[in-house]
């Protein structure tokens, strides 16, 4: 029997610059690579082999893609094995917690060639300076946009029933959690629900929640209250010792976008544009925050100026993912100088010792 795939993004690129979340993913893993390397080494590709291999024994693994290339991997965790296996490069840098017991650092930059690098190494620098320019550039504009979409939130936070805000959360925490209550500490992990890429807005949500038998999109504008009642219902959750899934937004690290607790079977989650989702079979429900929270005719009263900041949002949005699409082609440009410098009968070496070490983790011959 085939495994299971879980998609999520631990690192993003966001309005506040690049920011993880990798180290509440990998705290319970008693056994890490961390993979070191420059572009085109193939970690991702060693990490996906990896994974199909322990996919066809029958293990759930989870692959965290990279938020600059949603094609590439970032980290694989076998939750089963309690091992993972990430990219230990810039920008998520990991400081190990106990090396050699726990972590161990593995270079593929010894599959390299060096002569063939030295021949390129004034392109080499020039091609990872334009780099970081472009992402410093993203930041700045997403910092922007995140500006306007302020004035956006503005416009309904002044329009807000809080009394009603709060009876909402209320009401939902009520039914979502009942009289459960586990003695035991909760175990709390705080990954994205999307990223801004290359390719522009990515999410995993009909991957997270299939499982899941029910589901509720909150639906709404910006300033209504949907991640300050994600934030009641991830707060409650821990509490009561439930292992609990927050997942913060792409956009902005500080806002929540969804929470899943597996344990009672149910995901919530802010199900608007760029994430918008409606229900699609039983269990799914829709939370509306605006009709329940905000001064009728908000929309009506506000139509031109709430026009003006979508359109200036939305150019923002563009220009930064611009940047993002701009680094990613010259980061394969990079790639392609490193792959020509690459030994990868050696890498295939290197992955072949790992997948031996799991094996014997898993006392698989």
């Amino acid at each position: 029997m085939t495994g299971k795939i879980r998609h999520y993004f631990a690192g993003g690129n966001t309005a506040k610059g690049f920011h993880h979340f990798f180290d509440s993913n990998l705290a319970s893993l008693t056994r890490l690579w961390i993979l070191k390397g420059g572009p085109g080494t193939g970690k991702s590709t060693l990490m996906k082999q990896i994974g199909h291999a322990w996919l066809e024994k029958g293990y759930d693994v989870e692959w965290i893609h990279c938020s600059a290339d949603p094609d590439s991997l970032d980290g694989l965790i076998i939750p089963a094995l309690e091992i993972g296996l990430v990219d230990g490069t810039a920008p998520h840098i990991l400081e190990p917690t106990a090396p050699g017991a726990k972590e161990e650092y593995v270079n593929l930059g010894q599959a390299w060639e060096r002569k063939k690098l030295e021949l390129h190494l004034e392109e080499v620098e020039q091609y990872n300076k334009k780099i970081d320019e472009c992402y410093k550039e993203a930041y700045s504009i997403f910092a922007m946009a995140l500006s306007i979409h302020d004035e956006w939130e503005d416009i309904y936070i002044e329009n807000l029933n809080r009394e009603a805000a709060d009876q909402l959360a209320q009401t939902y925490i009520t039914r979502l959690f009942g009289n459960v209550s586990l003695n035991k500490k909760a175990e709390v992990k705080h990954r994205y629900l999307g990223a801004a890429t290359s390719k522009g807005a990515v999410d995993y949500i009909p991957n997270l929640t299939y499982e899941l038998p029910k589901r509720y999109f909150i639906k709404g504008r910006p300033g209504t209250g949907k991640s300050t009642l994600l934030k009641k219902v991830a707060k409650k959750a821990e509490k009561l010792g439930l292992d609990v899934e927050i997942y913060h937004c792409g956009f902005d690290p500080e806002s929540l976008d969804m929470v899943i607790v597996r344990e009672l079977g149910f995901a919530i989650f802010d199900s608007t544009a760029p994430h918008e989702y409606y229900p699609e079979r039983e269990g799914d429900e829709i939370v509306d925050t605006y009709d329940k929270m905000i001064r009728k005719g908000t929309d009506e009263d506000n139509v031109l100026k709430i026009q003006d900041i979508r359109k200036r949002y939305s150019e923002k949005m563009n220009e930064g993912t611009a940047c993002l699409k701009k680094a990613k082609y010259l980061h394969d440009e990079l790639e392609s100088i490193y792959i020509q410098a690459m030994n990868f009968e050696k890498v295939e070496k290197i992955q072949q010792s790992i997948q031996d070490q799991i094996c014997e983790i898993a006392q698989i011959d």
